[in-house]
Order: structure tokens, then sequence, then C-alpha cells
């Protein structure tokens, strides 16, 4: 099977806008910004809900062996991973922030 290249953008008028189209839309994996206001990477860093947000970079870093884990083996959009009695650690989820200055991955 050939690989495409395929992305989906959006342009909008509110960072409101667009965290309610991605909280509508979106897979909860992987969400990026593209923009030179500091106070708008914070504020969609905070009202995003997924496993790592792009800041002025590829969505497609968003890879076991980009993020410096060894070879990817699955993708989970999974909360929480733990079955049974859980602790702490097992109840916590964590979201990679990637800050870029406009990289792609080929």
């Amino acid at each position: 099977m050939p690989c495409t290249l395929e992305m989906n953008v959006g342009v909008v008028d509110s960072l409101e806008s667009a965290t309610e189209h991605i909280l509508k839309f979106g897979t909860h994996h992987t969400e990026a910004i593209v923009s030179e206001s500091q106070e708008s990477i914070s504020r969609f860093i905070a009202l995003s809900d997924c496993a790592a947000v792009m800041i002025n970079a590829s969505t497609r870093f968003t890879d076991g062996e980009e993020m410096g884990f060894g070879a990817e083996i699955g993708i989970s959009n999974q909360k929480l991973h733990a079955r049974g009695p859980m602790g702490l650690e097992a109840m916590t989820t964590t979201t990679w922030i990637v800050k870029g200055d406009g990289q792609i991955r080929k």
C-alpha cells in the first residue's frame, strides 16, 4: 500500500473555536497548534485532552522511536492502562508536550 502524506488543517477565528472542534472531532491522540502567541499556546495545552500536544511542529513526531521510547509496538488512546487495585501512579496520565520551530517529519 503506498504511503500518502495527508493532513487536516483548519484556520479558526478563536482558540475556543479550535478547542470545540477538537473536542468534537479529535482523536484524543495528538493535537497541534501553530502560533506565535505564548498565551494561546499555554491555553491550548491546558485545554487539550490528548496524549501529545505539538507546538509549531508536525503531529508525525508522535511516534515511539521519535520520542525516544524505542520501537513502537502499539498505540493507545486510553487514559488508564492498569487493571485491578491501583495506586496513585497507575491513576495518573501523561500528556507529552513537544515544542518545535516548524519542524516536519518526512
